[in-house]
């Protein structure tokens, strides 16, 4: 089954501050990654802790995408937040988040 792919408002000015070599890692990353089993734990994806962001997070070299399988839509996967990862800090819109 193929999920569709829904990005968050926020997302969109987040994409903004990457270089455009960065966006296509995460979007090709993304097609790659999340359309198929994206819930299934992998090298790159994992599920994290309970936190404030997001319930998976996706691996692209120094970036995180956190996403979501919608509850209202199961076949749907929300992109909630793409950051930056920093040593042990994750950045999102230059704000650093606890995960």
């Amino acid at each position: 089954m193929a999920y569709l792919i829904e990005f968050a408002e926020s997302v969109k000015k987040q994409m903004a501050g990457l270089t455009a070599r960065q966006r296509s890692l995460v979007l090709e990353a993304i097609e790659k990654q999340l359309v198929h089993q994206p819930l299934t734990e992998t090298r790159n994806r994992k599920p994290l802790r309970p936190n404030p962001v997001a319930p998976w997070e996706l691996r692209v070299r120094e970036l995180r995408v956190f996403y979501e399988i919608a509850a209202d839509q199961p076949d749907t996967v929300r992109i909630l937040a793409v950051g930056r990862k920093k040593g042990n800090k994750v950045m999102i819109e230059g704000q650093e988040m606890e995960l």
